[in-house]
């Protein structure tokens, strides 16, 4: 039977509540599959996109069987990033705010760049949730501040990262100081092959549930736009100008060229804020909350930083470059067009990345190959759809090209310049060798 209510899906009145109170239309296809199932005891290895509702999906079920006042944790969330332990941790403290449970249900953030004593000193009234980094959770299990093997309940979520990012052993000695029998939930948006042993080892009998569905939300709008050697700033700004954006993401492959590209965007007047993992633990809590809290029109951020933050409003995303992988497309460009809505993805290119665009294109994704100018957009031939030039490039072409005269500084209209030398050293020379032929 097709579940078209959260109240179908067995939830208490409380939580159905919650879900009204969230605007919550509907569950999900995720949320369908994966609700009754944890309802059930099951061990659970959940698959789907970013932005399918996968937070909700194990946190509902979790809370439907809370027990309360349990002096005892009951729960544990483990994520790759502070960013997204701090994002589940306010959609734990919103779903307790609007079941009015603040003093039944209890919750506790364990990240790195928070004061360990003071830390410890909170854990010594034991939390029903904890939500945190494996390694935080770990470091606080083994200064005994607080055990876990009560926890009915372990959430690994955005298991790829968790793999990406060596995390595995934490994990491991995370489960193995649980009990033998805790349900082990796992999400990711991909799961691969590496994670099989993982899975093997702590998930007895596990229900694999993969939502099928496009590789990105069919609502997002794909083009390309060839860079050329140009600034990516320059064309940002035109961007800006042209489809002003309602809040976008743009993305860079490391921290030193997303510090670069902030500064430079700020400089041309730009409201823009900055998300990666070189900043300190106060600075990226307070970059997470004024991003939340929509205070930037443009956000410059990292792969690592952005993974899994749900950021409200998000209309476009803006690659000045591409990712090495797939999947991180895929992520980057799953941060717009979520619950629904429509989305736009830009994506600045060189041909160093053909491979990948053939890839993405194999897999679904439809580009428009575009350019901007001041004007707005125009439509560009697809890179491997150009004619490409044969080389007709002669010995007489090769000497009159060396005999041109290269300019000490480079000025505008130099490659002119000297092409127009280089024709005329080659009239010269085939004059030279048509009288020779007469002779």
């Amino acid at each position: 039977m097709t579940s078209n209510s959260f109240s179908d899906l067995k939830l208490n009145d409380t939580l159905v509540s919650v879900t009204e109170q969230l605007f919550f239309k509907e569950p999900t296809e995720i949320q369908k599959r994966v609700i009754p199932e944890i309802m059930n005891n099951k061990n659970i290895i959940g698959e789907s996109q970013t932005g399918s509702g996968k937070t909700h999906a194990f946190l509902l079920p979790l809370f439907n069987q809370i027990e309360e006042n349990k002096n005892e944790v009951q729960f544990v969330i483990a994520v790759p990033t502070r960013e997204l332990a701090m994002q589940i941790h306010a959609d734990i403290e919103e779903i307790i705010k609007l079941s009015n449970k603040k003093e039944e249900w209890t919750s506790r953030l364990l990240v790195g760049g928070l004061d360990r004593e003071r830390m410890k000193k909170q854990l010594r009234k034991t939390p029903d949730i904890i939500i945190g980094t494996p390694g935080r959770i770990l470091d606080m299990v083994k200064d005994n501040a607080v055990s876990i093997y009560t926890a009915t309940s372990f959430v690994v979520d955005e298991a790829d990262l968790m793999l990406d990012l060596g995390f595995l052993g934490e994990l491991d000695q995370l489960l193995v100081r649980c009990r033998k029998d805790v349900q082990t939930l796992v999400f990711s948006a991909t799961i691969p092959e590496k994670l099989e042993h993982f899975f093997k080892k702590y998930l007895q009998q596990p229900t694999h549930i993969k939502v099928e569905s496009a590789v990105t939300p069919l609502t997002i709008e794909h083009k390309i736009v060839e860079l050329r050697h140009r600034n990516p700033v320059e064309l940002i700004e035109k961007i800006a100008n042209t489809v002003r954006p309602y809040v976008a993401i743009v993305f860079a492959n490391n921290k030193e060229k997303a510090d670069k590209l902030f500064k430079e965007l700020k400089a041309v007047g730009l409201n823009v804020g900055i998300l990666h993992g070189g900043l300190s633990s106060r600075e990226r809590k307070r970059m997470v909350n004024d991003v939340r809290d929509l205070k930037y029109e443009y956000i410059v951020a990292t792969d690592l930083a952005s993974r899994g933050i749900d950021i409200p409003g998000v209309s476009h995303i803006i690659n000045i470059e591409l990712p090495s992988e797939v999947d991180f497309y895929i992520h980057r460009v799953g941060r717009t067009a979520r619950a629904g809505n429509e989305g736009m993805a830009i994506s600045f290119f060189n041909e160093k990345d053909a491979e990948l665009i053939e890839e993405l294109e194999k897999r679904g994704i439809t580009f428009a190959y575009s350019d901007i100018t001041s004007d707005g957009w125009i439509d560009r031939k697809p890179w491997n759809k150009r004619v490409t030039r044969k080389n007709k490039t002669t010995d007489i072409d090769r000497l009159a090209w060396q005999q041109v005269k290269k300019p000490k500084k480079v000025k505008p209209g130099y490659k002119k310049k000297m092409k127009n030398q280089q024709e005329a050293i080659k009239r010269n020379l085939v004059q030279q060798k048509n009288k020779f032929r007469k002779k």
